[in-house]
């Protein structure tokens, strides 16, 4: 199982918000970040979200950590531009 904290948040444009996921039932507790829209926000590989300064308010990104030991273990966090 995968979780990531928090599951939503709002995000200004040019500013930052950090995702932490929790690996249970896996021997290996590492993940692998996804983002649905480059355009609107970029994900690091330690779960660092940056939205991008060209994103508008309203937009949204759906970012995804999947579990690198099962890729059928996975969960989301939305982000939405403030």
């Amino acid at each position: 199982m995968v979780t990531v904290a928090p599951a939503s948040a709002t995000v200004l444009p040019g500013e930052t918000e950090q995702l932490v996921a929790t690996v249970t039932g896996t021997d290996i507790d590492t993940v692998t970040w996804t983002t649905s829209a480059a355009a609107v926000a970029t994900v690091y590989a330690n779960g660092l979200v940056t939205v991008l300064e060209t994103a508008t308010a309203g937009q949204t990104a759906t970012i995804t950590a999947t579990s690198t030991e099962d890729g059928t273990k996975s969960a989301t966090a939305t982000i939405t531009v403030g």
